[in-house]
């Protein structure tokens, strides 16, 4: 491909920058906020079952626009697209900060996510469009960087805002960034020209279809583990999901301007890393929400603690980014995908042996793991998917690889919490039952004195010691279930190689579509 602009330019990469920092706040928002929900809460009189809605709102807005990328960019250029999304996404974030109640703050984050949905397929798009060569190796490696830290950062930094200031700064703190990020985007990035005709051209009809698809399937995934898979609101709304979902890839099949071009799931190479970043975001979502579940409800961290805690695979991710940076341009893609996913598997299945009383060093060696399996995970697999379309396509294939992530992380997280829900209570009788038959082992898992639950058949817990003891075995239950996930993720990962064979070398896989226009066409 013909780069859009030399790669060698200050102002390409003030410009790229600006975008992948900007994604970086739209990824970091659901984190830090995630980290702070009780203060919240508070704050604003939030009745407990109406709470998950803060993120759930959130997380459908933005995977609604995700795959509308591509329109949106062809329509208002790449430039116009990340400057008004940014804009938005820091003007929604005042819009939070300043929620009088409820009803404001929901609103608000609809629309704070709707424009955040935006900037992660645009950041990583640009790195397709703006370079070429090993300056697309180095992008690549700042967009992962970024989509990468995020998460991990998130509970630190929300539980140090959180601490020391208000809740209100986990949203103020996209001010001043949003603000540096749209001027420096405005002034540095110059891609394409806007075509405001396609505006009229593509399938409208499609928008509250797909819309309603995508948000209904969100909310089925994050709501139906605590309401139940058979609860007639979670049956009828995978109803409406399963019409809508239908209705929109026929006419995206049919129509001569499709809101969301599917062609290029035609494409062998694109179709297997859009399944490895689907896997990639059960992993990532997966990780970020179990570790901090553990380390908060067993262990009794607060954020700040958890987020201390979970710093080294970020560590991991910074020591492994230029090492990742290297190997990319010198191994084979796919051995680099065999390596990321099997270190991936590796730290999932190290961490599905956990007790009530490890802690950061008995976590460790996993977060490493896991911290350069992502980075060895990413690279390669977008660069799979992206490199070699037309310039005019790569924002819609990015969005439609951004999407397989996070339809990734909403169905990881949606297993997790059902296998959470439903394996707790049964661990917990099974260890009533060990210590009923006097098993030493279930004692010190328990954590309960060994000498009360000897070797030998001890008879029934009598109520006063059960009662005693209650605490202990929920805890102790709860991490067998949460064991439970983190093998299931891990085997579901280590499974997923075996679509590794079905990946063409890079060197065959040639999937230009059509010349990409030169630069001065562009500008």
């Amino acid at each position: 491909m013909v780069p859009a602009v030399s790669p060698s330019t200050m102002r390409t990469w003030a410009g790229f920058t600006a975008m992948s920092v900007g994604m970086f706040m739209a990824i970091l928002d659901v984190q830090i906020v995630a980290s702070s929900l009780p203060e919240i809460q508070t704050g604003l009189a939030i009745p407990l079952n109406r709470l998950s809605w803060v993120q759930t709102a959130y997380l459908m807005a933005e995977i609604v626009a995700i795959p509308l990328t591509g329109w949106l960019t062809r329509v208002m250029s790449t430039r116009g697209a990340f400057s008004v999304c940014v804009l938005g996404f820091t003007a929604a974030s005042a819009a939070c900060a300043a929620a009088p109640n409820f009803g404001w703050l929901v609103s608000a984050r609809v629309a704070q996510g709707f424009c955040g949905g935006f900037l992660i397929p645009l950041a990583f798009s640009a790195v397709f469009v703006m370079f070429d060569g090993s300056a697309r190796v180095r992008a690549t490696m700042i967009a992962g960087i970024m989509a990468m830290l995020a998460p991990t950062l998130g509970p630190t930094v929300g539980g140090f805002i959180t601490a020391h200031f208000s809740w209100h700064y986990l949203f103020l703190v996209n001010l001043p960034p949003g603000i540096a990020v749209a001027l420096i985007a405005i002034a540095a990035v110059r891609v394409d020209r806007p075509n405001w005709r396609y505006f009229g051209a593509v399938d409208l009809t499609a928008v509250p279809l797909l819309a309603v698809f995508l948000a209904a399937l969100q909310w089925v995934l994050s709501e139906a583990p605590r309401r139940g898979w058979g609860d007639p609101t979670t049956l009828a709304l995978m109803g409406v999901c399963a019409v809508c979902g239908g209705v929109t890839l026929r006419r995206c099949q049919r129509h001569p301007t499709p809101l969301v071009d599917l062609a290029a799931f035609r494409d062998r190479n694109f179709l297997v890393a859009c399944w490895f970043s689907f896997v990639l975001g059960v992993g990532l979502y997966g990780a970020t929400y179990l570790l901090p579940l553990f380390l908060g409800l067993v262990r009794g961290h607060d954020s700040l603690e958890t987020g201390t805690i979970m710093m080294i695979t970020g560590g991991a991710q910074l020591v492994m980014a230029p090492i990742a940076t290297v190997l990319d341009r010198r191994i084979d893609a796919r051995l680099l995908i065999a390596a990321g996913y099997a270190l991936l598997a590796a730290g999932f299945l190290g961490t599905g042996w956990l007790t009530p009383a490890t802690d950061f060093w008995g976590l460790a060696w996993q977060q490493v793991a896991r911290g350069c399996g992502f980075m060895l995970c990413l690279l390669p697999t977008t660069s799979l998917a992206l490199d070699g379309f037309a310039r005019a396509s790569v924002p819609n294939a990015s969005g439609l690889f951004n999407l397989m992530r996070n339809l990734g992380g909403a169905i990881g997280l949606a297993l997790i919490d059902t296998v959470v829900a439903n394996r707790t209570p049964i661990h917990v009788d099974g260890l009533v039952a060990r210590l009923e038959a006097g098993d030493a082992a279930a004692a010190r898992f328990v954590g309960v004195p060994v000498e009360q639950f000897s070797t030998g058949a001890s008879g029934p817990i009598d109520p006063a010691t059960r009662e005693l003891i209650a605490p202990l075995l929920e805890r102790a239950g709860l991490t067998d279930s949460l064991n439970d996930a983190w093998l299931m993720i891990g085997g579901f990962v280590f499974l997923s190689l075996l679509m590794l064979p079905l990946l063409r070398p890079v060197s065959d896989a040639s999937r230009q579509t059509g010349p990409a226009p030169s630069p001065a066409q562009d500008r």
